[in-house]
């Protein structure tokens, strides 16, 4: 039976661990403070990250991983056994990622890898990984795992609340005038991910109705059904999402597991410290 290992990247907002449970390799997404390079959940998470931004006032960047990187994976996965691989990647409208993969498949003619751009991020991303490796692991063929994959992907959703638009005011997105009178406000925009991009929703006053927008949000989409999968991903604030959690459970159908995770540093650098939100994927 052919072995098919699944490669991802770290904006899928998985855990080593839980990653590495599920059969799955996650290639870092880099930060760079100056000079200074720091590779997701290798060398920096996002307490780290943030600890770093608050002290020093001003926000690092983020790259791609090199071709080199993807390199390493793809070949360190057929030493292990084998025999090809799929990569999924962040969405390429928000990366360059997509492309570091390519080039690094180009690298190895010889081998069997396919590269796949999600048009997802964050745990929409995870998702598309997770289904991935549990039809690797039942033995289906590329394209079967291909197809399950991407119908995981157009079933996926996230709405998140921001906490601040401080990090949005550092990165030149809102002025800095308008970021202090939305945090006088107690204004809270939310997020979703649209055409595989964070976008900008609405805005929201306090963080309890924010919440309870999120909330409503992920209601309305899954229109009374138990959706299949659903995760919480929070930027340095594991007590909010906790929390968090005890909301939905009040105003949606959940399963009986959530899991709780990082968003990751190549994402939350865009969204800031305290953000939560929730990711699911609906019913067929």
């Amino acid at each position: 039976m052919p072995s098919i290992a699944i490669i991802t990247d770290t904006d899928a907002s998985l855990s080593p661990a839980f990653a590495a449970e599920h059969g799955i390799t996650q290639v870092p997404i880099n930060v760079h403070f100056g000079e200074e390079l720091y590779r997701t959940w290798v060398d920096i998470d996002d307490s780290q990250l943030f600890a770093r931004i608050d002290e020093e006032g001003k926000l690092p960047t983020t790259s791609a991983p090199s071709p080199g990187q993807f390199a390493e994976a793809y070949q360190a996965a057929f030493a292990d056994g084998a025999d090809e691989v799929i990569c999924l990647t962040v969405s390429a409208k928000v990366s360059a990622t997509y492309n570091a993969a390519l080039t690094a498949k180009d690298m190895l003619p010889e081998e069997r890898i396919t590269v796949v751009d999600t048009e997802q991020l964050s745990i929409s991303q995870g998702y598309m990984a997770l289904e991935g490796a549990k039809l690797a692991r039942e033995g289906l063929g590329r394209q079967e795992i291909i197809d399950g994959i991407m119908s995981v992907g157009e079933r996926a959703h996230f709405f998140g609340a921001l906490a601040t638009l401080k990090y949005l005011a550092m990165s030149g997105r809102v002025g800095h005038l308008a970021a202090g009178m939305a945090n006088v406000l107690n204004i809270k925009p939310i997020l979703s991910i649209q055409d595989g991009e964070l976008d900008l929703l609405e805005k929201v006053r306090t963080q309890r109705k924010a919440w309870a927008r999120v909330a409503e949000l992920a209601a309305n989409t899954l229109e009374g059904k138990v959706p299949e999968q659903m995760a919480i991903a929070h930027v340095a604030a594991p007590d909010r999402a906790r929390e968090f959690e005890r909301l939905l459970r009040q105003k949606l159908p959940c399963p009986d597991e959530i899991l709780i995770t990082e968003l990751t540093a190549g994402l939350s650098v865009h969204s800031g410290a305290g953000m939560v939100g929730v990711g699911f994927v609906t019913a067929e």
